[in-house]
Order: C-alpha cells, then structure tokens, then sequence
C-alpha cells in the first residue's frame, strides 16, 4: 500500500510521519512539500499510489485517468468542488474530506473581518502611524444589528450563535432548517432586504453558483456588510464590484475569490471600494491544520478498515 501527499498540508513533517506509524497495515508513505500547477507531474507524482491525499489542489479528469493505482483520495478540506468527482465516481475512488475541521477557524474569521471593518481597523492603523487621530473613522457597533447567515451548516450555525452574543437579531437562509435558538429562519430575499450583516456559509454547487447575483445584491440595504468566507464563485465578483462603487451596500468583507491568491492585481474587485480582503487563510490556524492532518489519516485508516467515514 503507497500513500502519496501531492502538496504540503501545513503541518510539520514530523506530525505526518507520527501519523503514518498509526496506521495499520504500515504504508509505504511519500509526502510532497511543495506544489505544482503542471499536469503531467501531478500524474507522475500520483502514477503508482493507491491513495492519495490533497488539500485544495485543483485535480482534473485528465490527472486522474492517470492516476491508474489510486482506490481512495484523503482530501485535507471541506470542500471539494476543486476535484474531479465525476471522474473519481466512474473509476469507483473512495473520496473523503475533512468536514468540521475549520469551523471555529472560519467563525473566527468572519467577527474578525467583521470588525476590522465596522471599526475602520486598517485605517486607524495608517492614522495613528501617520500622526493623525479618529476624525472620520467613527465607526458602528454590532449590538443590535440584523445579522443574516445564509447556510446553516457547522460554520453558518457556529457564526449565528456567536453574532447573538455580540447582541445582533439573527436571521437564517438554509436549505434545511434547522432548530438554533434565537435565530429566525426565512426566505433568501427577505434575509437579504432585512439584515445589516449578511455572511455566506454555503458549499459551491451548481445551486450555489452566483447564488448573489446583481438583482440579490440591488435587495441589500444601502448600510449592509457582505461577508463571504464560502467560496468565490458563489458571489458574482462583478455584480459585487460594482454594488460597492455604487455604495449599493457600504462594504464587504471577502476572503475567497473567483480563483486562489494569488490573485492577479489588475482584478476589478480588488480596487473596489471598501473592501476588507484575505488571502483564503479562514481554514489555516495552527489548531485546525493539526485537525485536519489527524482527520485526514483516521479517514485512511477506515478505508483500510473497509469502512470508509467521511465519504463525499
């Protein structure tokens, strides 16, 4: 049995090898630390592994036709909208991914933008170091506010209990609803005409896809933060774009993006006005990279158990 890491996780080698000497029967391991963008070399690299595991390594059909060997694929992520599922389903590859591994992470992130931006943070910032003071960064309080959270999964559910904390109304948008205390639970339209605050908490499919378009946006409040630490495609950039010029909503706040960082400079969002952007690190604290690297060989371990957790 030879297990491959096609691209670095994040974590010391010592911890992979750590985990490597747990499993049972004991695998030939190889681990990769650094990435490639070049089709050939991610088949040489994958060519004779029975298992590979990934992160968010985009993974085409053509890679895996030539990944002749592999039975199971440890995706190191909760989505997976970035391999080729199709093409693993015909060849009959087990794939699992790490759900739940960055859901304090992402939450986090999300009151951390959030923040930033009702307090103007990155502009104090520049103020104080340029000798200046607070005139003209008065900024807002989230006590009161009408919090939206579209997509109540284990993030969107996380984020809605921590926005009643702050003391904002929540409002909730998911295609299963579910019990949360204090939230109240409506339709897209009436979440996004209602609430100040509206985060994105929903995976990418083709439901999601542009799921804000520009006649969604033109439904926010002319006062109302975006926030999308989703994933990119499920907010029209360009729709966005221009509801921020517009000041068609005050801000938006967005840490994934139509492509991976990084991202080229001459991208109209990015010079889009009041925009709060990271670098897609919502997942990466030290904690949840250590849990995903231990999620990521317990799904091995029960594939080679013969029962696969975690399936996608």
């Amino acid at each position: 049995m030879k297990i491959v890491g096609i691209e670095p996780l994040g974590v010391e080698i010592a911890l992979l090898n750590e985990l490597v000497t747990g499993l049972n029967p004991a695998p030939e391991f190889i681990f990769y630390e650094n990435r490639t963008t070049d089709t050939e070399e991610l088949i040489r690299r994958g060519a004779d592994a029975d298992i590979i595991i990934l992160a968010n390594q985009p993974i085409s059909a053509e890679v895996i036709a030539g990944w002749s060997r592999v039975q199971m694929i440890a995706v190191a992520f909760t989505g997976v909208d970035h391999l080729a599922l199709d093409a693993c389903k015909n060849r009959g590859i087990v794939v699992c991914n790490c759900a739940g591994y960055s859901t304090a992470a992402v939450a986090d992130l999300v009151f951390g933008m959030l923040i930033s931006c009702y307090r103007n943070l990155m502009p104090c910032d520049a103020a104080v170091k340029a000798g200046g003071t607070k005139d003209g960064l008065i900024g807002f309080e989230l006590e009161g506010k009408k919090f939206g959270v579209i997509g109540c999964g284990a993030i969107g559910s996380r984020v809605a209990r921590i926005a009643q904390a702050f003391g904002c109304e929540v409002y909730a948008y998911s295609r299963t609803q579910k019990d949360i205390a204090g939230v109240t639970f409506t339709d897209l339209e009436t979440l996004l005409s209602t609430c100040d605050i509206v985060s994105l908490h929903v995976p990418l499919t083709a439901e999601t896809r542009g799921l804000l378009d520009a006649k969604r946006l033109a439904l926010m409040k002319p006062s109302s933060v975006l926030i999308n630490t989703a994933r990119g495609p499920v907010v029209d950039s360009t729709a966005l774009t221009d509801a921020l010029n517009s000041n068609a909503i005050s801000g938006a706040c967005i840490d994934v993006f139509d492509t991976e960082p990084p991202l080229s400079l001459d991208m109209p969002l990015l010079s889009a006005k009041n925009l709060t952007a990271a670098p897609h690190i919502g997942f990466a604290t030290k904690e949840a990279l250590v849990k995903r690297a231990k999620m990521v060989f317990e799904n091995i371990q029960a594939f080679l158990d013969g029962s696969p957790q975690n399936r996608v």
